[in-house]
């Protein structure tokens, strides 16, 4: 029992510092130093499990690796933002989309879906302007349309490589990329379908002569689609094929952009001084420094143990852990860090793993997240679109509740 109060109030110190408005990533590390005094974890501890775990894991799988990796990756994707942007690519994609779908509800939903390729904190400002210039000039009501950029920017969280969440339970459950692309995308499939149902078949005026979506030539749009798309496919396709780390990926791609669009090499320190953001250091290194926390102690053991035999239902044991730890902090990664140890003991690893269960647990994450005010995108969105925080989340239920029946769903069928 004591460890899972330890846990609690760590993540009760985590909540309490983001609504002080302390930095996310700092907010973290602290809240795993308080969860190490409280579990009496010794640097000395964590040393020794860091050690046994590069001993018995494979490189990919370790902390040092993991850390290296998503931090790499979660840098590198604020670079290739400001390379889009510094090449003009960004701007250009709004008018290419308007100009290659004639659907006005097609292209609202396209456009944070394709902008939600490129997971940036805060990301959602990206196309958030797009979406709602597309939508005023429709006429379509404000808190529609922030549910709108909203939903359809986060639906490739459980499947897109960039999102860090996605290698990090592929290492921590030793599954193939495919693996869990494969079970994920029932995920994205209902949130998309959901969404498409709820949002855009109703809400929508009815179609204006003034409604123009781009006078130039069909060919030069499908042009500005390619050169901003194909740095994000390019990485994604790396990954899925041959499992490179996205963040190697990513590099690449990066350099690819400045050299076919041949921006000088006095232009390149600028755009890599993008990745010079310590919170996000700190957010990787806070969640991974969690997750060893848990580990060196054993809290992880005793918290399965008390649970079972609490006879608390393995389905609502998995589907309302990562809701609870999401709905508390508003972010993907750290609620994966946190949760999915402890899950692993139901959910099994590698050939072992029932990953209907895994399904379960992710959409009780995606659940929490589309609904807490915490969830920056979520504010960012109620101040930008000047609509109520309320009236977007009600607007938010239905979809996230579609991805949560698919979760269940996915545990029956394959759990």
């Amino acid at each position: 029992m004591y460890p899972l109060i330890s846990i609690i109030i760590s993540l009760v110190v985590l909540v309490t510092l983001l609504r002080l408005k302390i930095k996310i990533g700092l907010a973290m590390v602290i809240s795993a130093c308080i969860l190490a005094l409280l579990l009496r974890v010794s640097p000395i501890q964590l040393g020794r499990t860091l050690a046994a775990e590069w001993r018995r894991e494979l490189l990919t799988q370790t902390t040092g690796y993991l850390f290296v990796s998503l931090t790499a990756l979660l840098l590198l994707v604020n670079v290739i933002g400001t390379a889009m942007e510094e090449i003009g690519l960004s701007q250009r994609l709004v008018p290419a989309m308007q100009g290659l779908f004639k659907s006005r509800r097609l292209a609202l939903a396209l456009i944070p879906l394709i902008m939600g390729m490129l997971p940036t904190p805060g990301g959602i400002m990206l196309s958030a302007p797009m979406v709602r210039e597309a939508g005023d000039k429709i006429g379509v009501e404000r808190s529609r349309l922030a549910a709108i950029n909203f939903l359809f920017r986060h639906q490739w969280e459980p499947v897109w490589p960039l999102f860090p969440a996605v290698p990090l339970i592929q290492s921590l459950l030793g599954i193939s990329a495919f693996t869990l692309f494969y079970h994920h995308i029932v995920l994205s499939g209902a949130g998309i379908i959901a969404g498409v149902v709820t949002l855009l078949m109703f809400g929508i005026p009815p179609k204006n002569p003034d409604h123009q979506y781009g006078q130039r030539h069909v060919g030069h749009h499908l042009r500005d689609f390619f050169n901003a798309f194909w740095p994000i496919a390019f990485t994604a396709g790396l990954y899925i094929a041959f499992n490179l780390p996205p963040a190697v990926g990513i590099l690449l791609a990066i350099i690819g952009l400045l050299v076919v669009h041949k921006v000088h090499f006095d232009r390149w320190p600028r755009i890599f001084r993008a990745a010079l953001e310590p919170d996000m250091v700190f957010l990787i290194f806070g969640a991974l420094l969690f997750k060893v926390n848990l580990e060196a102690s054993d809290a992880i053991g005793s918290v399965v143990q008390f649970l079972t035999g609490a006879h608390v239902p393995i389905y609502l044991l998995l589907f309302i852990l990562p809701m609870l730890v999401s709905f508390s902090t508003g972010v993907t990664m750290p609620t994966v860090a946190i949760t999915y140890p402890f899950l692993i003991g139901f959910i099994g690893r590698g050939s072992e793993a029932k990953m209907g269960l895994e399904v379960l647990a992710f959409s009780g994450l995606i659940f929490g997240l589309s609904l807490t005010p915490v969830h920056l995108c979520l504010a960012l969105s109620a101040s930008y679109f000047e609509t109520s925080l309320v009236r977007i989340i009600l607007k938010l239920l239905p979809p996230a509740a579609a991805i949560a029946g698919a979760g269940v769903l996915m545990a029956i069928l394959f759990g």
